[in-house]
């Protein structure tokens, strides 16, 4: 892409202190997102995925590294600062039930953002949350609603209103649609879809639904154990993954043609995911890859460009 990233990631690193050992939950992470494009992050329970998007919002410090938001690093922003940025960057959770104030309702949920920026008069709040809920496919009339009187698909819909009340250009998506049933993922997936090419959004899609970030993702990158393993255009990267835990996560994926799965062969890893209080010496994936090598475990594998776009850091491919 020869555009400039909305959103830069150079060498990013989040430590946390646990029984007075060092957690590092990202390990040295670069990344681009470029605008109106949406980026797929897959991986594990406990790679870092969530560390990283937290970091990335300035939810949480970073150690070490940059982060450019259109240009500009805002890893020394003051509160004031990113308080400023804010507006133009926001955050899905992954859970509705524990996201929204059981206090407040749906008007009152999604209109705080507009509050807290004083955008507006109260007549023209209301009619923004009105207008927003019907965007996401809510009724108006429920603006006087509490979240106990949504399902969880509704109260993800308000979640994603609040998240667009002040026109952001760029969202983090944490596993928006973990939390809910089967049937109503679809919906939600389609309404970030649409909404996105409406909106010219731009997306950080957080999920370990590997067949639901091919649908949605322009590029996928995978991490593992606080590191990218893997980066590549989506089609590319299921197509062709280099990487033996990519092509493990690949193999995962149910496939809906029953004489093609009976066929095809599991990649089955062996053991669990190290600690990340104490990580394998070289390649975080050696003590689990099959295709290990002596090298692996001494040296950390670098990260390289293989062809246009798609990069691994693998010893295979030195």
């Amino acid at each position: 892409m020869n555009e400039s990233p909305l959103v830069e990631i150079k060498n990013l690193v989040k430590t946390f202190r646990v029984k007075g050992k060092l957690l590092r939950a990202v390990n040295d992470v670069s990344l681009k997102i470029y605008p109106q494009e949406t980026l797929g992050l897959v991986g594990e329970s406990g790679c870092g995925k969530t560390a990283l998007a937290r970091v990335l919002m300035r939810l949480y410090e970073a150690t070490d590294g940059d982060i450019l938001f259109d240009g500009k690093n805002i890893v020394k922003y003051s509160p004031r600062e990113i308080r400023e940025l804010r507006h133009q960057m926001q955050y899905i959770f992954q859970d509705p039930y524990a996201s929204l104030n059981p206090r407040m309702t749906a008007g009152e949920i999604i209109a705080e953002p507009l509050k807290v920026y004083r955008v507006g008069k109260r007549q023209e709040r209301e009619e923004r949350v009105r207008e927003l809920l019907s965007l996401v496919g809510l009724r108006p009339e429920s603006i006087s609603s509490f979240p106990h009187e949504f399902s969880g698909g509704q109260r993800q819909r308000i979640g994603i209103a609040r998240a667009l009340a002040l026109n952001p250009r760029f969202i983090v998506c944490d596993e928006p649609i973990a939390a809910l049933d089967v049937s109503i993922q679809a919906q939600i997936i389609n309404l970030l879809k649409k909404l996105q090419e409406d909106m010219g959004l731009t997306y950080l899609f957080i999920s370990h639904d590997l067949a639901l970030v091919k649908y949605l993702s322009t590029r996928v990158a995978v991490m593992y154990l606080g590191k990218l393993m893997e980066l590549a255009p989506a089609a590319e990267l299921y197509e062709n993954p280099f990487h033996p835990y990519t092509q493990a996560l690949l193999s995962a994926i149910p496939i809906p043609d029953p004489v093609v799965e009976k066929k095809r062969s599991r990649i089955l890893l062996t053991g669990d995911v190290p600690s990340p209080i104490n990580p394998p010496k070289g390649c975080v994936f050696c003590s689990r890859c099959p295709k290990v090598m002596p090298i692996c475990k001494e040296k950390p594998p670098k990260w390289k460009e293989l062809s246009p776009g798609h990069k691994v850091a693998c010893h295979l491919f030195d």
